[in-house]
């Protein structure tokens, strides 16, 4: 077996930090909004399309093999 990863492997190591660092963003984005005023909108907004980026980018971590499980929690 070689040592080194494939670019698959990394790339599903690379989606699964894209995910959580995702999630840590739009949790932010929630926390925050209120403090924001009339702006709070576009920044729930904003939270909910990072969650939708997640769906996509965990659709292809599934297709290579990977789960969002795997993904580190901080």
């Amino acid at each position: 077996m070689n040592a080194a990863m494939t670019e698959q492997e990394k790339l599903r190591v690379l989606l699964a930090h894209w995910i959580e660092h995702n999630r840590e963003h739009a949790d932010q984005f929630r926390r925050r909004a209120p403090m924001a005023g009339q702006s709070a909108g576009e920044i729930e907004a904003a939270a909910d399309a990072m969650i939708l980026a997640n769906q996509h980018l965990a659709a292809a971590l599934k297709a290579l093999g990977g789960t969002v499980e795997t993904a580190p929690h901080h």
